[in-house]
C-alpha cells in the first residue's frame, strides 16, 4: 500500500463518511491524484498529510457557478496529490492550513483578498494582495468584478498597514522602500533592530499586481502562453512552459520530441543566464566588483546568443501551446556547442577565484543562514532549498520530456548560508552545460523534418497541471477550460511565494549591512509572487 492509498482510506473512514475518492476522466487533474474532500474535513486532511511527510505546494480558488472551489497541491517523493473542496460563494469559510503548514500563509491571505474566502484559524488575517486598490468587500476574482477595476485615479498609499512593533530599550525600526534607489521592483522592508543585528524583518509586497488570474479568463491557448511568459520576465521560458504543459495535459496532447528538447535547451539557458547574473551581484553586494564585471560580461554574451537563436534576449514568446516557435538547425547547434565550451573555459578560473578568496569568504560564509528544518517548513525549492538540504528538483523527482531521458545529479548542501546558495548556482551552471550538450546530441539524431509544434484541440471543461523546474525552483500552473475551449481559470505558483518568507528568517541575527547580500542570495521575484 502506497501513501496515497493510505491517505484515501483514511479519508474514507472519517466520521462524516461522505468523502469521495473520484475515478474516471470527469475528475481528472493530470498528472496529480485528485481527492474530493468535504469542507468539514479540510483541517483534518492537513494534519494527516503533515504526519505522512507530504509537502504543501500550492492553493488556488476557482469560482464555478455560485460555488468557490478550492484546490490544494501536496507532494510526496515527486508524486503530486490534489485535494479539492467546494463551498457556497455567499459566505465561504473554511479551516486554514497555515497552523499546520507555514507555507500556506500568504497564498491563503491572497485568496482572502481576491475571492473573499475566510480562512478560519489563520494566525495572520491582515490583507496581503489587497493594498488600497479595491474595497474590503470587493473581490477581484469574482465573476462580476470587472477586469479593468472600478477605481478612479491613483490608488491611495497603503500607509496604515499594521506592522507589529517590537518593544524594548534600544529597539528601532528601519523602513526601506517600496521605491528603491536602484532599478529593482518595488517592495517594502520593515527592519526592527537593536544596534546592527536584525531582530525582525517583515516584507510588504504586492506593489506590482498585474491581475494575471483575471486577465487570463477568456483567452485562447496562445494568448495564455503570452500572458504566462510575462508573469516574471527572468523566468519567461519556465512560466510559459508550465502554462503550455498544463494546457497540453488538459487537451491530452503530446508535443513532438524535438519541441521538448528545444524547450529544455531554452529553459537551461534561462537558468545559466540568471545564475551568472546572481553570482556577480552577490559578490558586488560585498564590494567585490571584479566578479560582478566578469559575470555580467559573460551573461551579456550569453543573452546575445539567445537573441540570435530566438529573436529575443530573454527568449520571450518562444514556447507555444503544442511546441515551440523556433527550430535549431545545424548552424544553431554548432553555435551552442561552441558557446558551451567557451563558457566552461571562462567560468573555471573565475569560480576558482571566488571559491578561494579570503575576503569574500569572510562575508559569505555563515551569513544568511537558513536551517534545513526552516527550509522544509517553508516549502522552499530551487537553489534556496538545495543549499539547505531540500533536494527538490522536478527534472529529477517528477521527470518530464526531455529530462525523462537524461541523467544528472542534483546539487545539494546543508550549509544553508549565502556561500552555499552561491555554490549551488555554480554547480547548476556546470550541470546545465552537460544537460544541454546531451540534448544537442539527441537533436543531432532527430530528423530535420520533425515538426516543432502540433495543434491543440481543446477538450471542453478539461483541466491540467503544469509542473516545471525553473531556475528558481518548482513552478506549478493550473489551467481549466470553459465550455467554449477558452481559459476559465489560470493560476501560476512561482517559487518566490516560499522564498520571500524564507528571507525573513535568513536575515535574523545578521547585521543590517548584510541584508543586501542575503537578499541577493535569495533573489525572489516580486512580480512572480504578485499575480
Amino acid at each position: 500500500m502506497n501513501r496515497f492509498d493510505w491517505l484515501s482510506e483514511y479519508l474514507a473512514r472519517l466520521e462524516d463518511e461522505h468523502v469521495v475518492v473520484p475515478s474516471g476522466n470527469t475528475q481528472s487533474l493530470a498528472p496529480a491524484h485528485l481527492l474530493i474532500i468535504d469542507p468539514e474535513d479540510w483541517a483534518k486532511v492537513a494534519v494527516v498529510a503533515k504526519q505522512m511527510g507530504l509537502r504543501w505546494a500550492a492553493i488556488w480558488g476557482d469560482e464555478q457557478d455560485h460555488d468557490i472551489v478550492l484546490t490544494v497541491v501536496l507532494v510526496y517523493q515527486g508524486d503530486y496529490i490534489a485535494l479539492r473542496t467546494a463551498m457556497t460563494g455567499d459566505h465561504p469559510v473554511i479551516a486554514s492550513h497555515t497552523p499546520v503548514y507555514a507555507a500556506a500563509d500568504r497564498m491563503e491571505r491572497h485568496l482572502a483578498d481576491m475571492l473573499g474566502v475566510q480562512f478560519d484559524g489563520h494566525p495572520d488575517p491582515r490583507r496581503w494582495t489587497r493594498h488600497r486598490a479595491w474595497e474590503a468587500d470587493e473581490y477581484p476574482l469574482r465573476a462580476h468584478f470587472p477586469a479593468a477595476g472600478q477605481g478612479n485615479g491613483l490608488t491611495p498609499a497603503d500607509s496604515d498597514y499594521p506592522f507589529p512593533p517590537i518593544q524594548g530599550s534600544g529597539v528601532y525600526e528601519i523602513p526601506v522602500g517600496p521605491v528603491h534607489a536602484g532599478i529593482i521592483e518595488p517592495g517594502h522592508f520593515r527592519f526592527q533592530a537593536a544596534g546592527e543585528p536584525i531582530l525582525r524583518l517583515e516584507e510588504r509586497l504586492g506593489y506590482v499586481h498585474k491581475g494575471i488570474e483575471k486577465r487570463a479568463i477568456g483567452r485562447d491557448a496562445e494568448g495564455l502562453a503570452r500572458l504566462a511568459a510575462r508573469i516574471s520576465g527572468d523566468s519567461t521560458v519556465a512560466h510559459s512552459w508550465a502554462a503550455c504543459q498544463a494546457l497540453e495535459r488538459a487537451c491530452h496532447v503530446k508535443i513532438p520530441a524535438k519541441a521538448s528538447l528545444i524547450r529544455g535547451l531554452l529553459c537551461e539557458r534561462e537558468r545559466v543566464a540568471n545564475h551568472l547574473g546572481d553570482i556577480g551581484a552577490i559578490c558586488n553586494d560585498v564590494g567585490f566588483a571584479f566578479a560582478q564585471m566578469q559575470c555580467q560580461a559573460l551573461r551579456e554574451q550569453w543573452l546575445r546568443h539567445s537573441l540570435t537563436l530566438t529573436g529575443h534576449r530573454l527568449m520571450m514568446d518562444v514556447v507555444l501551446p503544442g511546441g515551440v516557435r523556433v527550430d535549431i538547425d545545424q548552424a544553431g547547434r554548432e553555435l551552442l556547442r561552441a558557446e558551451h565550451v567557451w563558457l566552461r573555459e571562462q567560468i573555471g578560473p573565475l569560480f576558482d577565484i571566488l571559491n578561494d578568496h579570503p575576503s569574500l569568504e569572510d562575508r559569505l560564509l555563515s551569513s544568511g543562514y537558513l536551517s534545513p528544518a526552516s527550509a522544509a517548513e517553508l516549502g522552499v525549492s530551487g537553489y534556496v532549498g538545495k543549499a539547505s538540504g531540500q533536494a527538490v528538483d522536478l527534472r529529477k523527482d517528477s521527470p518530464y520530456a526531455p529530462y525523462s531521458r537524461l541523467s544528472f545529479s542534483v546539487a545539494l548542501s546543508e550549509a544553508g548560508d549565502v556561500a552555499a546558495r552561491m555554490a549551488i548556482r555554480q554547480q547548476e551552471i556546470y550541470s546545465s552545460l552537460e544537460l544541454m550538450n546531451e540534448m544537442l546530441d539527441i537533436l543531432e539524431n532527430t530528423a530535420e523534418s520533425e515538426p516543432t509544434q502540433v495543434k491543440l484541440a481543446p477538450i471542453l471543461g478539461a483541466e491540467g497541471l503544469g509542473l516545471i523546474d525553473g531556475w528558481r525552483g518548482e513552478i506549478i500552473s493550473h489551467v481549466r477550460l470553459d465550455d467554449k475551449g477558452r481559459i476559465a481559470h489560470f493560476f501560476a505558483r512561482d517559487p518566490s511565494w516560499f522564498s520571500w518568507p524564507a528571507l525573513e528568517r535568513i536575515v535574523l541575527g545578521n547585521i543590517v549591512p548584510d541584508f543586501p547580500v542575503c537578499n541577493k542570495s535569495v533573489n525572489a521575484s516580486y512580480s512572480g509572487q504578485d499575480l
